[in-house]
């Protein structure tokens, strides 16, 4: 069941890095600029971001089994879709729909763990496929890289079959058919749709809301979301069986993992495009070396988060969560110590430490968010989760323009470290909330 699980979860990272490296070949073979074929990158964030609350809800009424081996074959299917488009429009249109299948799988995976492994072992669980996430994530520039230079930009999808083909295989034997009980109301359609609008509305303004101009276009459509989001909440509290409740986030627990994801996930996310921005601009940094800088901090986490897992179930999800969070702070703070010009040992000692804090915090994270819920919701939950860890890469990737110019050199990096330091501190501040010891079941 595990390994169903790591596959399908490491899908995302895999394609949302991978297609980085063959924008270039897509932009030369379509036609396009770079703010078109960007779009192939944001829409996949946006879409994975919003759906996966809607399809962990689904998960909870209906089971995890089909949603995670239906998840599987719907990205095998988009992939192969992808890998024959004749024009950008298609395979923006195909990528979406890898998005889509993708939020269908990965928080009913999520959920499945929580259903199944015992609390004393749950976190060491998390922990792998968290390890599994880091490695598709790091794995996912070289190999793109190498596949589109063999064998054309295709070749990106057609190497998802490497990974759903087992995944499938050994799912269909290891997946359990535990059936949700029957629910007494209907699925909630209409909260589904508000829910949807209120996160790609918001995603939406996030990245693209500086197309709208003029500061009074861009209050009236932050007003335009304020008022969307209270009439959400005002359905979902008056529905039965709502698709999202929101009294969820009463919760202290379940609220300072989500708030801590967000917040530890814009700091790592905004030190990974700054930092490639920033060397670039220098005298030597060829693009591998920058690469090879770069795996300094996912390769700490790929080897520590099995070990973070092990310690919350160990001590507790509260202390190594913070322990974790508090050496990402630290090792961002290193980053500054780089003085005027970029210091080898000091970019990889900082970005290795935050790697560390990272692997060890991930698994405390997630164990908590998931367990602050009963079962029943575990689905929800674990989408509500992964939202809040796309949105703080969202809102990381949009505020970076509008603090870091390049042509201002290393002195222009300072308020994007302000920024990332910050965020990270205050990921450890949300982390304290977390419950010390997992609710008994």
């Amino acid at each position: 069941m595990l390994v169903t699980v790591a596959l399908a979860t490491m899908l995302a990272p895999l394609n949302s890095t991978m297609i980085a490296v063959a924008l270039p070949r897509l932009m030369e073979e379509f036609g396009a600029d770079l703010a078109t074929s960007g779009w192939l990158v944001t829409s996949y964030l946006i879409a994975m971001a919003c759906l996966q609350p809607v399809a962990g809800k689904l998960g909870d009424r209906l089971g995890r089994r089909l949603p995670i081996l239906g998840g599987l074959v719907y990205f095998a299917l988009a992939s192969l879709a992808a890998a024959f488009a004749t024009s950008l429009s298609w395979l923006l249109f195909f990528r979406v729909q890898q998005a889509i299948a993708g939020a269908i799988a990965l928080p009913n995976g999520a959920a499945l763990v929580r259903e199944v492994v015992p609390a004393a072992r749950r976190a060491a669980r998390f922990g792998l496929v968290g390890a599994a996430v880091g490695l598709a994530a790091a794995a996912g520039p070289p190999l793109g890289g190498l596949l589109v230079e063999v064998a054309g930009w295709r070749a990106i999808f057609y190497v998802n079959l490497i990974l759903v083909v087992p995944a499938l295989l050994i799912g269909w034997r290891a997946l359990p058919a535990r059936p949700a009980g029957p629910s007494a109301s209907g699925f909630d359609l209409g909260g589904a749709a508000l829910l949807l609008a209120v996160l790609a509305g918001t995603a939406g303004l996030l990245t693209q809301g500086h197309h709208l101009g003029t500061l009074l276009l861009q209050s009236l459509g932050g007003a335009g979301l304020v008022v969307l989001a209270l009439f959400f909440f005002w359905h979902e509290l008056r529905h039965p069986d709502p698709v999202l409740q929101p009294r969820l986030f009463q919760h202290r627990t379940f609220a300072a993992a989500n708030a801590a994801i967000a917040l530890s996930n814009l700091a790592m996310y905004s030190t990974l495009l700054a930092v490639p921005i920033l060397l670039a601009g220098q005298e030597g940094w060829s693009s591998a070396r920058i690469g090879l800088v770069l795996t300094s901090m996912s390769a700490t986490m790929v080897i520590c988060s099995p070990l973070g897992g092990r310690l919350s179930d160990r001590w507790g999800r509260r202390w190594p969560t913070v322990a974790g969070l508090a050496l990402l702070t630290v090792g961002l703070l290193l980053l500054g110590l780089a003085g005027r010009g970029p210091v080898l040992p000091v970019l990889v000692g900082g970005l290795g430490v935050a790697g560390i804090g990272l692997g060890l915090s991930s698994a405390g994270m997630q164990s908590a968010a998931v367990e602050a819920v009963p079962k029943n919701e575990a689905g929800v939950a674990s989408g509500l989760f992964s939202t809040s860890r796309y949105l703080g890469s969202i809102v990381g990737s949009s505020v970076l323009p509008l603090l870091y110019h390049p042509e201002a050199g290393v002195e222009g990096f300072a308020p994007v470290l302000l920024m990332v330091v910050g965020a990270a501190f205050f990921s450890v501040v949300a982390s304290m909330g977390l419950h010390h010891w997992p609710p008994a079941e």
